[in-house]
């Protein structure tokens, strides 16, 4: 491992490469970036759960100029995340760098860092406790560990609003520094052929099926009138969820599920190809899918909430309940003049505010207080 310039410890994620979240998508990112302006990092990354008996695993290796610490577990699911992040924390501790956490799911164990005197700069992503599918104890934990995070850290909002949020329970005035996305200008078309779609012939949504992410009006929206272009829905639903069976039971045939899809170069093409982008989030700062869309040029059908309209910008189009999604995806479909300039608006936004180079240069400087 490289012992020139600044040294990173990223904590919080999945590790490198990437393959499920924002915040995996980011972490790459910024450590290939601090690798190639001659800096070291050091990413941790949650490996698999070891079969029943067998005593979890520590190993460290290189991957294009970044270490990587991995660790098994003894779990499953979230408590496989607290477990590795308890062990990261601990590990972190005698580290040379500065360390960078990407959420504050488990902002007790980062105590660990405060108390060995570590400088500590931590994600506070989105509002997490107040989401609907946590039960009333896991919305208590996420409280808790909010308002630790805010304060035994320097904490990092992505979005003014969220800066407001944690102002309000913080100490320290947060740093905002929104999450930033490579600019896509082209993409292979395919990926579209498996799925019988073809280039602007569909509206894509990419997200996780909650119901705080309005997939379920967004799909009754769509199948209440007939459009000429097919709606393609990435997530994976549980035939005994409920609320995913209700969305299943909702869809007219042109809707497309094709599950979770974690490819990034054929979602990426999906994306680029699709005529509009829909975004239902409701809660959350600046969201790394809607950055993304922004990114490739897309047409935004967005929720009307604050954060949304701050990201994408006032070019897009925007509803506040199914009658108004309905109308904008007519639009999208029908006016031609309108879709360009939304194509327009998304480039000039995502140009403005979400480049990925302006974006690692910012929580450079925040890291290490540099202009460089």
């Amino acid at each position: 491992m490289a012992a020139t310039g600044y040294h990173v410890n990223i904590l919080g994620t999945r590790g490198v490469p990437a393959a499920h979240s924002g915040f995996e998508y980011f972490a790459d990112h910024f450590a290939r970036w601090l690798v190639a302006q001659g800096h070291s990092v050091t990413v941790y990354c949650q490996g698999p759960q070891e079969p029943k008996g067998s005593s979890p695993r520590r190993w460290e290796d290189d991957w294009q100029g970044v270490h990587r610490i991995h660790y098994s577990t003894r779990t499953a699911g979230t408590p496989a995340t607290m477990e590795f992040d308890l062990k990261a924390a601990w590990d972190v501790r005698n580290r040379p760098g500065v360390d960078l956490v990407l959420g504050y799911n488990t902002a007790v164990f980062n105590l660990i860092q405060t108390v060995f005197g570590r400088r500590v700069f931590m994600n506070m992503d989105g509002i997490e406790w107040i989401r609907q599918k946590w039960s009333f104890k896991a919305k208590a934990w996420f409280f808790l560990n909010e308002l630790v995070g805010a304060n035994i850290t320097r904490p990092i909002a992505d979005h003014p609003e969220m800066a407001k949020h944690v102002s309000s329970r913080s100490l320290r005035k947060p740093v905002m520094i929104a999450y930033g996305s490579p600019r896509i200008t082209t993409a292979p078309t395919d990926p579209l052929a498996s799925y019988g779609l073809t280039p602007d012939g569909y509206l894509i949504s990419i997200a996780r099926p909650v119901p705080e992410n309005s997939i379920l009006q967004v799909v009754r929206a769509y199948s209440a009138q007939q459009h000429g272009v097919k709606l393609m829905v990435l997530g994976n639903f549980d035939p005994a969820n409920p609320y995913h069976r209700e969305v299943r039971q909702a869809a007219s045939g042109d809707v497309i599920f094709p599950g979770g899809i974690y490819d990034p170069d054929v979602v990426q093409a999906l994306r680029f190809h699709a005529r509009a982008y829909l975004h239902g989030h409701t809660v959350g700062g600046t969201n790394p899918s809607l950055v993304e869309a922004l990114g490739a040029g897309n047409a935004v059908i967005a929720h009307n909430n604050r954060f949304n309209r701050w990201t994408a910008g006032a070019d897009q189009f925007y509803f506040a309940d199914e009658a108004a999604c309905a109308e904008a995806m007519r639009s999208v479909v029908e006016d031609p003049e309108r879709l360009a300039r939304a194509r327009s608006g998304a480039r000039l936004r995502h140009a403005e505010a979400f480049e990925l180079d302006d974006i690692n240069r910012q929580y450079f400087k925040a890291l290490f207080g540099l202009n460089s």
